[in-house]
């Protein structure tokens, strides 16, 4: 495991004091095998303090298994090596006989969670906040592959700014794009790469896919999965690349809440990203960089669109 002069190692007692002793107040949601708490510390010291002193930190507490003990120590490893501005930061960990914990930066907003309706520049924002830090990831020296980059896991601070988290199922990549990886099937359901499904295969694009979906619900306004919407207990990917082979307007797709918040041309270059990024044959993909570079394409014609409005 990382040893990093960075991260902060805390004892259960301090994370306990910090949390009110793991109160159900502090409780801000439940992960994959995990709990999730908010907590009090001093901003320099981290030192645990009274609730509404100092500054709000997420406690994440994994029960010590086996199995949780590996996506544990893949947070730490990655996220203490690594900083970017669009990863969540972690401040820390505790390693106690009974529990696993880690310590991260306050985060108010989760993607998934965000009932407001979104604008088109926010959606944008928030899409190409994602997609620097999982290209970030995809261009280290030693190639991290998300394998679960979902809409659950971006983050928001309150000016809309995206984080990437939970990186505890992250898998080295090669050192080409190209090339595999042999993988066990592990994700969330409608988000995870074909060729992983029917294959076992991961790749650096493998992620690719799984923004492609996020990047269409961004869009739509949809879920990837869910009853309610027009395609029914169809896949939300199958049922765009259905409504995309008949002669169907671009309306029929975007989410009707921001309706005349974009022009033709940007909901064009959109969806057809998305439709890229959703290729079968993972080679077909474009990269994380080639996507950031279309998306400020998109947020350029944003820009220009505003500034007729004005």
């Amino acid at each position: 495991m990382l040893t990093s002069s960075n991260l902060k190692e805390f004892s259960f007692k301090e994370l306990k004091m910090a949390t009110g002793n793991f109160c159900p107040d502090a409780w801000l949601g439940d992960g994959d095998s995990c709990k999730v708490y908010e907590g009090w510390m001093d901003e320099k010291t981290l030192a645990p303090s009274k609730s509404g002193e100092g500054m709000l930190v997420a406690i994440k507490e994994y029960p010590k298994r086996e199995q949780h003990f590996e996506l544990w120590q893949s947070e730490v490893n990655i996220l203490g090596r690594h900083y970017h501005p669009n990863l969540i930061g972690l401040l820390g960990y505790c390693w106690d006989e009974e529990k696993l914990l880690l310590v991260y930066e306050y985060m108010p907003k989760r993607g998934g969670c965000v009932v407001e309706p979104l604008s088109w520049v926010i959606r944008l924002k928030i899409a190409i906040g994602a997609a620097r830090g999982l290209a970030f990831l995809h261009t280290l020296e030693k190639k991290v592959i998300c394998r679960d980059f979902n809409t659950y896991s971006i983050l928001l601070d309150e000016n809309y700014n995206a984080k990437l988290s939970n990186v505890s199922l992250a898998k080295l990549g090669p050192s080409s794009e190209e090339a595999p990886v042999s993988t066990a099937i592990v994700g969330t359901i409608g988000y995870i790469a074909p060729e992983c499904i029917t294959t076992g295969d991961l790749y650096v694009k493998s992620d690719v896919y799984s923004f492609g979906v996020v990047l269409l619900e961004l869009l739509t306004g949809l879920r990837v999965t869910d009853p309610e919407h027009p395609c029914g207990e169809q896949n939300l990917v199958d049922w765009l690349k259905s409504i995309l082979s008949q002669e169907t307007k671009l309306k029929t797709i975007m989410d009707a809440q921001i309706e005349g918040q974009y022009s033709s041309e940007a909901a064009l270059q959109a969806v057809q990203l998305s439709m890229r990024c959703l290729k079968l044959d993972p080679r077909s993909r474009p990269s994380m960089k080639e996507v950031i570079e279309v998306l400020k394409e998109i947020e350029a014609l944003a820009s220009h669109l505003h500034e007729e409005v004005k």
